[in-house]
């Protein structure tokens, strides 16, 4: 078994605004990559929004379906980054080059497993109870679209790579391109501009695919060819497994995975009860999950930053470090999650706005049902940001089991029956979805928290 021992590290200035500066420098790169990457999604929707409702609505599901298989992928790259940056720490360039390599042996096994159900997404669809000309449309997107999953997860992998070894700059740099030749490519193809043939919905999955095997083949040529990387000797004997390594990106990953699958598939459900209700309610509840999405990148980048934050101070055993750095990062996340619901409130039109035609005639049908949604989401951006938060706070202690128990718990014991019984037995309709969905997050966020509070209690520390 690979072992994860941080080496000890010392602070000298423990002051809380040294801490704060640490999270800020620390996070903010991290939360721009992922906005950066939850810009690829949102150019798609937008797009789609301009062309019809029904394109929106089909795009809404196809892509939470695609989603949903890659951020369960997703979830394995996180057990390269403790290993390679552990390796990289103590100067050992074979055992960084090693764990990069099975977490890409791991991700590309899981997509050529995942390729197949995804092919058959309108039928699947089909099968959840979706009218059969949007489950037609998402099919269409999806037999294009699936085969993104292999760069997709290839680019987590690299982003793992270049974030052990103090490089997460470049993951920033290359989700932004990521988002520019999407816009492109994304244009061109959906509407048969720039000489380039017009596909609709189609066109958006060609878009996507091209980004992100972009974006792949980019950082592959960079961590395998710069000079500053070839000590790595990144792609060297990809073929050769190291077997222990493997099991341990397995063994690691998979608590995580199933930790984010349980909020994911907690708004993924949401959109397939969406579906029953409606074009119009899916379409809004789309835009309004979209613009949520953009919003929790910053406290999803600021808990990447938590799990590192805190552990440093553990692996060292300072305690007092440990507590401010847990406080700076939840300090900030208030901050910034009653940043979002303040806008919520104030410009809720205008943010629904920009992915509607105002020539298409649903449009303010759409409008109109998704600004209730979106004062429900205004409600909850604090608990969803302390459960992501506590999460992360969490990882950094290497706990993992228990955090997904309380997750699944919270999302599928809590959250799901919740938003069926509002929406459907107590004619909430979609707000009552959406007040589901809060309840699944307040819960999670009550159960990280405390958890982490009585971290010494529980022996975690």
């Amino acid at each position: 078994m690979v072992e994860f021992e941080t080496q000890p590290q010392v602070r000298p200035d423990q002051s809380w605004h040294s801490h704060l500066v640490a999270t800020v420098t620390l996070g903010i790169p991290l939360a721009g990559a992922q906005l950066a990457q939850m810009a690829i999604n949102t150019t798609d929707l937008l797009l789609l929004g301009r062309l019809s409702a029904s394109d929106l609505a089909a795009g809404v599901l196809a892509t939470q379906v695609f989603f949903i298989v890659y951020i369960f992928g997703a979830g394995f790259t996180n057990a390269v980054m403790p290993v390679a940056a552990h390796a990289h720490g103590r100067g050992d360039a074979t055992l960084v080059r090693r764990s990069v390599r099975m977490g890409l042996w791991v991700v590309f096994i899981y997509s050529a497993v995942m390729v197949v159900p995804l092919h058959f997404t309108e039928a699947l669809l089909l099968l959840a109870g979706q009218k059969p000309q949007i489950a037609a449309l998402s099919g269409d997107y999806m037999r294009i679209a699936e085969w993104a999953l292999f760069p997709g997860l290839g680019v987590m992998a690299l982003r793992a790579f270049f974030t052990a070894i103090g490089r997460a700059q470049i993951i920033l740099w290359a989700m932004i391109g990521g988002t520019l030749a999407n816009l492109v490519v994304g244009y061109a193809f959906i509407f048969g501009e720039l000489g380039a043939p017009a596909l609709g919905i189609r066109g958006a999955a060609v878009g996507s695919l091209g980004t992100n095997t972009i974006i792949f083949v980019l950082l592959a040529l960079v961590a395998g060819k710069a000079r500053a990387y070839r000590a790595y000797a990144l792609f060297t004997r990809m073929w050769r497994a190291d077997w222990p390594v493997f099991a341990e990106v397995l063994r690691l990953g998979f608590p995580v995975a199933t930790t984010i699958i349980a909020e994911v598939g907690l708004f993924t459900m949401s959109s397939l009860m969406m579906g029953w209700l409606g074009t119009v309610a899916l379409a809004a509840h789309g835009i309004v999950l979209q613009i949520t999405a953009i919003a929790f990148m910053v406290p999803l980048g600021l808990s990447q930053a938590a799990t590192v934050r805190v552990g440093q101070a553990h692996g060292s055993g300072d305690r007092q470090a440990l507590a401010r750095a847990a406080g700076a990062v939840v300090a900030l996340g208030v901050v910034v999650s009653l940043a979002g619901a303040a806008l919520f409130w104030l410009v809720p039109k205008w943010l629904i706005g920009l992915f509607l035609d105002e020539n298409d005639p649903l449009s303010g049908r759409v409008l109109a049902a998704a600004v209730p949604f979106l004062a429900v989401a205004a409600c909850f951006q604090l608990a969803d940001c302390m459960q992501v938060l506590g999460a992360g706070l969490l990882r950094g202690l290497r706990d993992t089991r228990v955090p997904m128990m309380l997750a699944l718990f919270s999302y599928w014991i809590v959250g799901m029956p919740m938003a069926y019984i509002l929406a459907f037995k107590l004619d909430y309709g979609g707000v009552g979805v959406w007040l589901g969905l809060a309840g699944g997050l307040v819960t999670a966020a009550i159960l990280a928290t405390w958890r982490f509070q009585h971290r010494e209690a529980l022996g975690l520390v």
